[in-house]
């Protein structure tokens, strides 16, 4: 550190530092004022999005309420479109991929869910991913829909676990796989999955045992 003798000397080198830095300090100060401004504006713009996103998507579902689907697929495509960074567009696919199984239009909903399928959004990727099977049970792709299953990330799947558990047991009731399908859903009850439905089809498969130990 410079040990100055006078006022003089102290303000003589503060201009030099000054003059010396002036620039720096000044490009420094601007890039922040044009940080804190450009995140504002980010900020701003996403809250924007959102709420243009939301708006829409509250009238798709009165669309679709109603039963106007030309109009509702419309919407579904713009939000698809114009607001793909929100949820509000992954939840527009998931009902222009229902209004399209109404439809007949298997092909158009598979491709809508396998999309959803993979967004970040755990929540809602395994809900396109279990929608999926479900139409592939529907379709009668039984192999395809166990192999979708198990291509599922378990640690991602933990809310879902249940769920997954019934559509293997329902998928191996379609092959005639009785013993798995038991077990299947077993598994499903032991992963917290409660219903009056789910209980039934344990009931049916285990009346049969129930006779023969019977007898």
């Amino acid at each position: 550190m410079e040990i100055y003798e006078t006022e003089e000397q102290q303000v003589e080198a503060i201009k030099r530092w000054w003059k010396e830095n002036n620039q720096m300090i000044f490009i420094g100060a601007t890039l922040g004022i044009s940080i804190i401004f450009g995140w504002n504006f980010w900020q701003d713009h996403k809250k924007d999005q959102a709420l243009q996103a939301s708006a829409l998507y509250t009238e798709l579902t009165k669309k679709m309420d109603i039963g106007q689907n030309d109009s509702s697929e419309k919407l579904a495509e713009r939000l698809e479109k114009d607001f793909s960074g929100t949820d509000y567009a992954v939840y527009a696919s998931l009902m222009d991929a229902k209004g399209k199984i109404q439809h007949n239009d298997i092909a158009g909903a598979k491709q809508l869910l396998e999309k959803v399928a993979t967004v970040s959004n755990n929540e809602l990727s395994n809900l396109a991913k279990i929608r999926l099977v479900r139409l592939m049970l529907a379709n009668k792709e039984y192999e395809q829909g166990l192999k979708l299953i198990n291509e599922v990330d378990p640690a991602s799947t933990k809310s879902f676990a249940g769920h997954y558990d019934e559509l293997v047991g329902d998928l191996y009731v379609a092959l005639d796989r009785v013993d798995q399908a038991r077990t299947s859903y077993q598994n499903a009850l032991r992963n917290g999955l409660q219903s009056a439905l789910l209980q039934m089809k344990i009931d049916d498969l285990t009346a049969p045992e129930k006779v023969e130990s019977s007898q």
